[in-house]
């Protein structure tokens, strides 16, 4: 009996606890019509819970907690009270750091090694970050002519509209909502509908924090009917979007005609970043940096996945063979498994969108070294997919499938490797290069790269520290590091007469 009843407990507290309302001024609500929406487990396809649907009552609801949280209080609050609110945060997160990432692997789908070594441990990271900024902004003084002080300060934006992906759903989250909590400013967030329950379950933890009922507030909900009404709203001041390029520019639209009122936007947007490995590359350092880092990372559910690969002629055969088996020896599964390290993808729709892509590179002529196929299981899998043979004018060469779906292309030349690199897609958000020559051919890449992020010798190497954004249609704006800050702030500028001698006309 003590056995039995031992292993129960385990087995319960290892199952996360899921809150499927909404977060509004402080307190957990239903929505106003009961309308709810299920999120499923994409290992299984099971549901995991009915969620609260978000509709316009909702966003206005919050919208109104934002505003009157940020006019009456949190702009006003001192710098060092918000550093220590985002401290106590972020010791929250880590007190139930493997709690919460189940639930991101249960929600997602992705490895439980990714969601807690990877995504949970960087929110922490990144929070402690921000709070060291909040007590930290600080205006100038400018030299300007005759008899005048002149100098800068700080303010927040306002309230900020956050609308979350769902490929990183709680670091995406934290890497918005941390700059602007540290800012002064007071949040909406709108968690994607596949993968709503951690940023449901952080809002638990920033109202154990202490944080005043409005700065930060949770709805969830579908694009059209919440994610709109958010961008539509007039007393909205900023959205931060982070997703796909189509949507990213919807949103620009939608809130440029806004009456009265002129919203900042910054968008993080999709990918089709080069993988460059040049002739004096260690080609076992590239293909495990190029499988473990790369396109296979988090299912390829990644917009800086390394999904074109330009091989040098001299090691492009060398170099299929082996990345296409470690394609093959990926471990698929459900990410709580012990072992696995690839997953499900986050959705049927999503899986499908991804078949139909390795349909279209079987029919422009390219050829299927690993994979191919759906993964085995009840759940959204896709088998690891090295396609060998591409050429720059095929849609899967071209096209962000967003999936773990690998295409290697052969160049002869570092200055053809850059054009193609460079033209071959309308997007910038990153790009690497791998080789021994990094003073010649590694440093001439990193300078003509047009790609917000550019590594050399490594992949998908990041830190809060980082600033992160991309190129051309990956987007505008910067996220992490001191240069997202300027996201959340206005700068005033103020001019004070030191004597009362009329001005010159």
């Amino acid at each position: 009996m003590s056995g039995a009843g031992t292993g129960a407990a385990a087995a319960a507290a290892a199952t996360p606890r899921i809150i499927t309302k909404h977060f509004i001024n402080g307190q957990f609500v239903d929505s106003a019509s009961g309308k709810t929406f299920e999120t499923l487990n994409p290992a299984t396809g099971e549901k995991l819970a009915d969620v609260a649907m978000g509709e316009a009552p909702e966003i206005n609801a919050a919208v109104a907690a934002a505003r009157h949280a940020f006019e009456s209080t949190w702009k006003f609050t001192n710098g060092s009270t918000r550093r220590d609110l985002l401290n106590r945060l972020a010791n929250l997160l880590e007190r139930d750091a493997d709690e919460i990432a189940r639930l991101e692997t249960l929600d997602n789908g992705k490895p439980l090694s990714e969601s807690r070594g990877d995504d949970v441990a960087a929110c922490i990271d990144t929070l402690r970050y921000y709070a060291g900024w909040a007590d930290k902004v600080e205006g100038r003084v400018q030299a300007v002519d005759g008899n005048f002080l002149s100098f800068t300060k700080h303010e927040p934006v306002g309230v900020c509209g956050q609308i979350i992906p769902w490929n990183f759903p709680l670091l995406m989250a934290v890497w918005k909502c941390g700059p602007a909590l540290a800012m002064g400013c007071t949040i909406v967030l709108k968690p994607a509908e596949q993968t709503p329950l951690t940023a449901l379950r952080f809002a638990e933890l920033v109202q154990e924090a202490g944080f005043p009922p409005g700065v930060f507030n949770v709805v969830a909900g579908f694009g059209p009917g919440c994610g709109s009404v958010l961008v539509e709203h007039p007393n909205v001041d900023k959205i931060a979007f982070t997703g796909s390029t189509e949507v990213g520019k919807l949103i620009m639209r939608t809130a440029a005609q806004v009456p009265g009122n002129l919203k900042r936007v910054t968008l993080e947007l999709g990918g089709k970043s080069a993988f460059v490995v040049d002739e004096s590359a260690d080609v076992d350092h590239a293909v495990a940096t190029c499988a473990n880092a790369g396109i296979f990372f988090n299912q390829g559910q990644v917009c800086t996945a390394s999904s074109r690969v330009f091989v040098h002629a001299s090691l492009y055969d060398s170099f299929v063979e082996k990345i296409a088996a470690a394609a093959q020896a990926k471990r698929q599964g459900n990410g709580l498994d012990a072992g696995v390290n690839i997953g499900p993808q986050v959705s049927a729709e999503q899986r499908d969108v991804i078949m139909n892509y390795i349909d279209i590179g079987r029919q422009e002529g390219a050829t299927v070294a690993a994979g191919g196929t759906r993964g085995t299981g009840a759940g959204y899998f896709v088998a690891p997919t090295v396609f060998s043979d591409v050429t720059d004018n095929m849609r899967i060469a071209k096209e962000e499938i967003f999936g773990p779906v690998l295409c290697v292309l052969k160049f002869n030349t570092i200055d053809e490797a850059i054009e193609r690199a460079n033209n071959g897609s309308i997007y910038g958000l990153a790009a690497s290069w791998f080789g021994r020559d990094i003073a010649g051919n590694g440093m001439k890449f990193a300078n003509r790269a047009k790609a917000g992020t550019v590594w050399l010798n490594t992949y998908n190497a990041g830190d809060c520290r980082q600033t992160f954004g991309g190129f051309k249609s990956s987007g505008f704006g910067r996220e992490l590091g001191s240069y997202s800050l300027s996201n959340y702030t206005e700068v005033k500028s103020i001019m004070l007469a030191l004597d009362h001698a009329p001005i010159k006309p």
